[in-house]
C-alpha cells in the first residue's frame, strides 16, 4: 500500500492494473466507480483531478477495495452502493443485490394501486418498501422478512433516505404475521430458484449473495406457492398481488395463482423480454 501521496493517476493505475490481472472487463472504469462512489464524488471527479495528490489513508482504502474487487466481490458490495429506481441504496451480503428487472416490478404495482396498506414481503434491503413508500401514497408499507440482518440493512436505508413515513419494519416469515384481510397491495420479488439451478449460478451471485433469498426447494415454486395460498387470506377482497417469478415457471406460477382464488391473472415481461412478472387480484371466495 502507497506510503507516501502520490497522484491520483498513479493510484488508478495500480487499480486498473490490478483489476486486469483479475480478468476483469473495463478495468479502468470500474476502478473509477470504485473511487467515486467510496468517495461520495461524481464518477467524472477523479478524471479532472489527476494529478491531485491522495491522502495515503485514503489511497490504501480505495485500493483494499480493488483487491475485494479483482477476488471476485461484487462491484455493489464492494463499494456498499446500489442504485434502484430513484433510490440510492446501502447494501452488503446481508441482502440481494436489487437488480433492474425488480424495478419493473414495482412500475406495475403503482400502475395499479398507490394508497392503502402495502406489504413488501421479503425485503431484503427494504429497496421495493421504500421505493413504494416515496413514489406513492400508502398509507402503511410493510417492509417483511424473516432474516433480521436484512431487517437491519433495511432500517439502515430508511434511515439514510430521511425516514420516509408509513413504513413499519416486521420479522416474518412470508405473511404469517398478518391478519386476515389486512392489505390493499401484496407485493414480493421471493426465493424463486430450484437448488440445480442455484448450484449452476455463476459463482459472482453464488459464492456472495445470501442463499436464503434465492432457492425455493427443488422445484423453485416453494415460495411462490405458500405466498399464493397464504397471501389470499391477508389480502381484502380485490386487492392485488405482484410477484416477480422464474420465467422459465411463469405459466406454472399463473395456473397454481388461478387455483387460489386470485382472477385478473396476467403475466409481464421484463425489460429483456422474459416474463418475469405475475400480477393478480384477489377474488371474493376461492
Amino acid at each position: 500500500m502507497p506510503e507516501v501521496a502520490l497522484p491520483l493517476s498513479a493510484v488508478l493505475a495500480e487499480a486498473a492494473d490490478a483489476l486486469r490481472a483479475a480478468g476483469m472487463p473495463d478495468a479502468r472504469r470500474q476502478g473509477l466507480r470504485i473511487w467515486s462512489d467510496l468517495n461520495d464524488v461524481p464518477v467524472e471527479q477523479p478524471i479532472l483531478a489527476q494529478q491531485q495528490p491522495v491522502d495515503p489513508e485514503r489511497a490504501s482504502r480505495f485500493l483494499q477495495a480493488i483487491h475485494r474487487r479483482a477476488a471476485g466481490e461484487p462491484l455493489p458490495y464492494v463499494t456498499g452502493k446500489a442504485g434502484f429506481r430513484h433510490l440510492t441504496l446501502r447494501i452488503d451480503q446481508r441482502a440481494l443485490i436489487p437488480r433492474p428487472e425488480t424495478e419493473g416490478l414495482v412500475e406495475l404495482l403503482l400502475d395499479r394501486v398507490s394508497t392503502g396498506v402495502v406489504a413488501d414481503v421479503g425485503t431484503g434491503s427494504g429497496c421495493i418498501a421504500l421505493s413504494l413508500a416515496t413514489e406513492a401514497e400508502f398509507r402503511t408499507v410493510l417492509a417483511i422478512d424473516r432474516s433480521l440482518e436484512a431487517l437491519q440493512l433495511a432500517r439502515l436505508n430508511h434511515q439514510l433516505l430521511d425516514r420516509p413515513a408509513g413504513v413499519r419494519f416486521v420479522r416474518a416469515d412470508l405473511v404469517t404475521a398478518l391478519v386476515p384481510e389486512s392489505l390493499d397491495a401484496l407485493v414480493s420479488n421471493p426465493p424463486y430458484l430450484t437448488l440445480s439451478e442455484y448450484a449452476s449460478l455463476d459463482p459472482s451471485v453464488r459464492e456472495w449473495e445470501p442463499a436464503g433469498a434465492l432457492t425455493a426447494g427443488s422445484d423453485g415454486l416453494e415460495a411462490i406457492t405458500r405466498l399464493l395460498h397464504e397471501g389470499w387470506t391477508v389480502v381484502r377482497p380485490a386487492g392485488w398481488l405482484a410477484l416477480e417469478v422464474d420465467s422459465n415457471r411463469s405459466a406454472a406460477a399463473a395456473q397454481l395463482a388461478s387455483g387460489c382464488g386470485w382472477r385478473d391473472l396476467s403475466v409481464h415481461q421484463d425489460l429483456f423480454g422474459r416474463e418475469r412478472y405475475l400480477l393478480a387480484r384477489r377474488s371474493d371466495t376461492r
